[in-house]
């Protein structure tokens, strides 16, 4: 019987495979890349606000600390808000006829709370407490970066999974002493691995089952 196709369709055929499993593999690794990409984890990108303020001046460089604006971050699973009253203890002395801070006066006048883009903004199918994690040693720079170096506020981790997971799954590298918590730029030391253990057993940390399960997270 004569032959139908010539024999070059055979490599034809091969390379047409093998393409498109290359081909699928590179769409992959595309999507890969940009779902972990700034541009979809709006990482490193700063948010617009209604009044630029700078964590870099109030923290880094008259050195409040977190818990004066952040008052609800020891004992609930929001951090909170500051009302405009917090910012007006100051500014009602300080820069008090700033045109830049109209916003701010406006909102104390009016008794209406400025509406403050959030920066570390996770889905709503994530449970994410800030309570358990500041007693349990893991400190304010851990997940929000060098929050005194910001002039204006942005995400510093990526806030995916993996990136959570890193943690739950090694907890002794992240621990921290709780009186260093609120401490911009603590060093761990270089036994850290030691203090790790030692704090984690002292502060009660869940074992790596409980931590890695879906139920911790996503209730």
């Amino acid at each position: 019987m004569a032959q139908i196709f010539h024999r070059s369709t055979n490599f034809l055929s091969r390379f047409s495979i093998f393409g498109s499993v290359f081909f699928l593999a590179i769409l992959l690794w595309l999507f890969y890349d940009l779902e972990a990409s700034p541009y979809t984890t709006q990482q490193t990108i700063a948010r617009e606000q209604p009044v630029q303020f700078s964590h870099a001046h109030h923290v880094g460089a008259i050195g409040i600390d977190c818990r004066y604006c952040h008052t609800s971050v020891e004992k609930a699973a929001f951090a909170g808000i500051p009302p405009t009253k917090t910012c007006m203890n100051c500014h009602s002395q300080i820069w008090a006829q700033s045109p830049y801070l109209e916003p701010v006066r406006e909102s104390f006048r009016t008794d209406k709370s400025l509406e403050w883009t959030r920066v570390n903004d996770l889905p709503n199918f994530v449970y994410f407490d800030h309570s358990i994690h500041v007693n349990k040693g893991v400190g304010c720079e851990t997940c929000h970066g060098r929050v005194d170096q910001m002039p204006l506020m942005y995400q510093a981790a990526s806030l995916q999974m993996k990136w959570c997971l890193e943690c739950h799954r090694h907890p002794e590298r992240y621990l921290r002493p709780k009186e260093e918590v609120f401490t911009m730029g603590w060093r761990p030391p270089v036994e850290q691995a030691v203090l790790g253990e030692r704090l984690k057993r002292e502060y009660h940390v869940r074992d790596r089952v409980v931590l890695e399960s879906c139920s911790t997270c996503h209730r």
